[in-house]
């Protein structure tokens, strides 16, 4: 596959003609070869990646010459329902989601040392890490395996994508568990937004020794969504780290917001559509903790959160556990067998939480104020919150209130990171 880096000439982004071009010239060189396709684009949380159309795209090229199987990056996520399914990957048929289950649908490819783990993560974890992806990914009669998504800040990783959605969005219980403790470890305010980190190094390792033998590429994008009108500023293509680093540079230059004057209250909107828990919903936690005051507040205004897990039983330990704070987090997982059985719903405790240093406030109207409160966030019914703090009034960045006081709001925490100037 032809690699192949593209910028958008200006701020409206790349065009669709742009993009398809793109496309097609990278793949000119073995189009005509091509018998049967696997892509992998995330799921409808990352709606604003922009991978929902280039896969359609994708599909339409390639479709009429040769088997095509889409199999969004699911990780621990619930499947795309068909309704979200037709807001983003239209023209692809429903009937041609392959769902992807990370705890039965994965085969162990190889195991990542200790030593290399303990290497890179500066002593902090010294153990070795299983890695598992799904099985279609090692099915030899794919002759080209396309992995589509964005490259934008994330708090496990550092920047999301590339070989992510391999090892987390197809990958297994072990990886996913063991990778996101690494973070945890680490500390996420250490690698948000930064490119080598010990997660990343990981996942590195793993694809050049145990996936470099397979037909796999990758399409990255950078994009911001002002308004809701998504603008693809960069289209990155290619196998060779080179494209990936050129996409975290431009994401950088996109999606960090480094501010010079903290927030003492943050109000952060969830789309209803795209955020149905917690675990998702959290990106408002990990997306903004870095440019909150000591003693600050971040109150969310979750529409459509109706549960804390995407998983059931993950749900049940966040229930049982709540977002208690690092400390008590780890000294838990020494002594729950739960937690030590799912590490990543640990490390999402520890990560969703404001550790004593700034509050919580979930504003739900599916949730109740006990449910709230019992996973140690405050709580504000959504209907009253909005009366306050009205989305159709706020603008994104700094607003003053009719009383005066003054709050800070964005409008989609998943696009960017926010952090004080002087200590990132």
């Amino acid at each position: 596959m032809t690699g192949i880096s593209v910028y958008a000439p200006n701020e409206n982004g790349l065009s669709d003609r742009q993009i398809l071009s793109a496309l097609t010239l990278s793949l000119c060189d073995e189009r005509d070869k091509l018998k049967k396709v696997l892509i992998l684009p995330p799921d409808f949380t990352r709606f604003h990646s922009n991978a929902g159309k280039i896969t359609g795209m994708l599909y339409e090229m390639l479709s009429k010459d040769c088997e095509v199987d889409i199999m969004p990056a699911l990780g621990t996520h619930v499947p795309v329902s068909e309704s979200e399914w037709n807001k983003m990957f239209a023209p692809i048929p429903f009937e041609k989601m392959i769902v992807h289950n990370w705890r039965t649908d994965v085969e162990k490819v190889g195991v990542v040392p200790a030593e290399y783990v303990n290497e890179v993560s500066e002593g902090l974890v010294n153990e070795p890490i299983d890695v598992e992806v799904n099985r279609r990914l090692l099915d030899p009669s794919y002759d080209l395996i396309l992995s589509v998504g964005q490259v934008v800040p994330h708090e496990v990783v550092g920047m999301a994508n590339r070989n992510k959605n391999i090892f987390v969005g197809c990958g297994g219980s072990s990886m996913i568990n063991s990778s996101h403790m690494l973070g945890a470890f680490y500390g996420l305010e250490r690698v948000m937004g930064k490119d080598h980190t010990p997660v990343r190094n990981v996942f590195d390792y793993a694809e050049e020794h145990f996936l470099s033998h397979i037909p796999l590429s990758y399409i990255l994008t950078v994009t911001t969504a002002p308004e809701g009108n998504i603008k693809t500023h960069g289209l990155f293509i290619g196998r060779q780290r080179k494209f990936f680093e050129d996409a975290v540079a431009l994401a950088q230059q996109k999606n960090l917001n480094l501010v010079d004057k903290t927030f003492k209250k943050v109000v952060v909107l969830l789309d209803g559509n795209e955020f149905k828990s917690t675990w998702l919903g959290n990106k408002s936690v990990y997306r903004t903790r870095m440019a909150i005051a000591d003693g600050g507040e971040l109150i969310v205004l979750a529409p459509g959160v109706d549960k804390f897990g995407e998983d059931k039983s993950i749900d049940a330990l966040i229930r049982k556990y709540g977002y208690c704070g690092r400390e008590n987090v780890l000294r838990l997982v020494k002594e729950k067998p739960d937690l030590q059985a799912n590490l990543s719903a640990a490390a999402h405790l520890i990560h969703g939480s404001g550790d004593g240093r700034f509050k919580i406030t979930y504003c739900t109207q599916h949730l109740s104020k006990e449910e709230v409160e019992g996973v140690c966030y405050g709580y504000v019914p959504y209907a009253e919150a909005v009366k306050r703090y009205d989305p159709q009034k706020l603008k994104d960045g700094w607003n003053t209130l009719a009383d005066g006081e003054e709050i800070y709001y964005i409008s989609n925490p998943a696009l960017g990171l926010w952090a004080d100037r002087k200590k990132f």
